[in-house]
């Protein structure tokens, strides 16, 4: 009979307590594993990693048990790699560390002006401190939801019409949107959407593209429809069996221009996809002032973001109305690392930054990240980091210090808060279609990374005998489809949850 593993974790929020247990059950329990030693064990990972698509290609390989420390297999362990969005290991653990994870963001809207009966004879305030969650991520799909509590919150209030602007302060952070490294051509795409202190809907839009029979023609759809965002539809219907659905969606550079061009084929289903802003203040602003007037609430003046305003904000002069408090980071660290989700990693880095250097820079983040590796024992050295997300070709890491890292997590008392937001083999996240139907589903939970030339795959395993693993796969520079360093990497993992001592070691 195989035995479980239970790790019981205990993680404080807002002055209370949570259960968090994380059980492992192995998916077939009478299957045959096998029984090797340490040495066959990594003979037969050697023949996996000889692949000869990988000639060219460098490997770093660490697999170290959790339960005795022993390191099972190791291949270029100090070598510094690009580690693509394993990087995002390091950010949500800083973060939940440095944080807690029961941090929560509290945005606050102030009146800059009098309040006579039901009109704000003045200026409504928008005060960010980098909240991500101005979406449809915890509203069931509803992107307006945050901005619509709002207007309910300023009607219970008694105020129906503001005689003033809608201005967004985002002074807590600084004002480069976009990554260290990150290639020109990534800006459009929303894996690249600019961080900013007030954001929404991930600082995209949404976009829906289908074909219409009765007019022969492509619909493009998009939300939020308001001033300031153009969305050019060029796209071209074509018939199944002429051609196939391929879209691509550009933004003029400086603009909120956006160009869909590409072709449809007239037997696809709707197609979705999205198109970064520019300026995420403004746009944010104009969404609010939009939804306040669809509420009800008339309003003679613009939305503004705090660069156009003209003026600092003298806080001692304005009168608080209202805060929106986020949903908890451990919350917030799942979309970071079961979805991948980089304007979120990056909102969480300045975040550390604001929360323990005084200002909302990655610059700041990296540099209270860095000191927080020091403390646990790694060495920051080993580490170059330039972003939170791992989108930047610059950052650098070793497998080694991906090892260290999972195991300090694996010691403490927010390591379920951690766990649980790591996508699960055959599961859910980013490793939802990768190693279903073997022993490696369910049992694997890893942080997968991708961008050019790079991929990886670093987590934690449980073996046929219950015994806790932690992996780092990283490789670099290989000239073949993603997909065949894919399956080498859940090939390793396969083998580890199969893998059983031999009784003689």
């Amino acid at each position: 009979m195989i035995r479980s593993l239970t790790i019981a974790v205990l993680f404080i929020f807002t002055e209370t307590y949570a259960q968090d247990t994380i059980k492992y059950t192995p998916k077939d329990t009478t299957a045959e594993y096998d029984y090797l030693t340490i040495s066959e064990l990594q003979q037969k990972i050697d023949n996996i990693l000889s692949d000869s698509n990988f000639i060219n290609a460098n490997w770093g390989v660490v697999i170290r048990s959790l339960q005795t420390g022993e390191y099972l297999y190791n291949k270029d362990e100090s070598k510094l790699f690009v580690p693509a969005s394993n990087l995002k290991l390091f950010t949500t653990a800083a973060g939940l560390s440095l944080l807690g994870s029961g941090y929560r963001y509290t945005t606050n809207i102030y009146s800059y002006g009098d309040i006579n009966y039901s009109t704000l004879e003045g200026d409504l305030i928008i005060q960010g401190t980098g909240d991500p969650t101005f979406s449809g991520r915890f509203y069931n799909g509803d992107i307006f939801k945050v901005f619509d509590d709002w207007a309910d919150s300023l009607i219970n209030l008694g105020i129906t019409k503001i005689q003033g602007n809608i201005i967004g302060d985002d002074d807590l952070f600084d004002d480069q949107g976009l990554g260290e490294g990150w290639s020109w051509d990534y800006e459009t795409y929303w894996y690249a959407a600019q961080s900013s202190a007030i954001s929404f809907n991930d600082n995209c839009i949404d976009i829906s593209i289908c074909y219409d029979s009765k007019l022969d023609s492509i619909i493009i759809k998009y939300s939020p429809v308001v001033k300031g965002i153009i969305v050019i539809n060029d796209v071209v219907p074509v018939s199944p069996g002429s051609g196939s659905t391929d879209i691509d969606i550009y933004r003029e550079r400086g603009t909120n221009i956006i160009t869909v061009s590409g072709t449809f084929s007239k037997g696809s289903d709707t197609l979705k996809t999205y198109a970064t802003v520019l300026n995420p203040t403004l746009y944010a602003m104009i969404v609010l002032q939009d939804r306040l007037e669809k509420k009800g609430i008339k309003v003679s003046g613009y939305a503004i973001d705090i660069d156009d305003y003209g003026r600092n904000i003298d806080y001692t002069k304005v009168q608080y109305l209202f805060s929106y408090f986020s949903p908890y980071l451990f919350e917030i660290v799942k979309v970071i690392n079961k979805g991948s989700q980089n304007f979120f990693a990056e909102q969480l880095l300045k975040t550390i930054g604001h929360e323990k250097k005084g200002f909302g820079s990655a610059e700041n983040g990296i540099i209270a990240c860095k000191e927080w590796f020091s403390e646990i024992g790694l060495n920051p050295d080993h580490i170059i980091m330039t972003d939170g997300s791992g989108l930047s070709h610059l950052n650098r890491v070793t497998p080694q210090q991906i090892i260290l890292l999972l195991r300090h997590m694996y010691s403490t008392k927010i390591f379920g808060a951690f766990f649980n937001s790591l996508p699960i083999a055959g599961v859910d996240g980013t490793l939802l279609r990768r190693m279903k139907n073997t022993k490696a589903e369910n049992s694997v939970r890893a942080k997968t990374g991708f961008i050019s030339f790079a991929r990886s795959l670093s987590g934690y395993a449980f073996t046929g005998d219950g015994e806790p693993l932690a992996f780092s796969f990283i490789v670099n520079n290989f000239n073949v489809p993603v997909k065949l360093a894919e399956n080498l990497q859940d090939s390793i993992c396969v083998l580890l949850s199969n893998f059983k001592r031999k009784s003689t070691e």
